[in-house]
């Protein structure tokens, strides 16, 4: 079936996505497509629980590329596809995105004015828990007006998972 678009309809594009990344148990986080010299840029955000390693971005990024390639719905221009996963300093808009950075520290911006900082010890589908200074405290979603993760350069070692190598070196034994 065709769906060719205007090239700027990204409700379309993140429907024909979705499913796509579906497949893979990861998160269509967002899609975006901006001009880039004679060419334009699709650029893919995808997540998912327990985070998303390099691989897991390679099959993803095959699964799309031969989607858009047997359908029509980025039209005859010429485009570069960019499929990663978000940073650190996404802002915290979803009930999974503040679950997926559970022991984190985040700074929060209160609807009602003020901010708090705290980590985040749960979330649920409408609020977080954050231990703020040893006490607990329940912050529901729609009460934020805003919320990022802080960076923790002096946080004690142990407390993250071990990273997979950013160049894709893999160790044999």
């Amino acid at each position: 079936m065709s769906r060719r678009t205007d090239h700027t309809d990204t409700t379309s594009l993140e429907n024909f996505l979705r499913p796509i990344v579906e497949q893979f148990g990861c998160d269509l986080e967002a899609a975006d497509i901006a001009p880039a010299g004679r060419r334009r840029l699709l650029r893919v955000l995808v997540d998912r629980d327990g985070g998303i390693s390099l691989d897991d971005i390679a099959e993803v990024t095959r699964a799309i590329s031969k989607a858009l390639d047997a359908d029509d719905i980025m039209g005859e221009g010429a485009y570069t596809l960019e499929v990663s996963s978000p940073g650190v300093d996404r802002p915290l808009t979803l009930p999974r995105h503040w679950r997926r950075n559970r022991d984190r520290l985040v700074k929060v911006t209160l609807t009602a004015g003020g901010t708090l900082t705290g980590r985040i010890k749960s979330a649920s589908d409408e609020a977080a828990e954050l231990d703020i200074d040893g006490k607990r405290q329940t912050v529901g979603y729609a009460d934020v007006a805003k919320a990022k993760v802080q960076i923790e350069f002096n946080r004690a070692a142990g407390n993250d998972e071990p990273e997979t190598p950013a160049d894709g070196t893999v160790e044999e034994n």
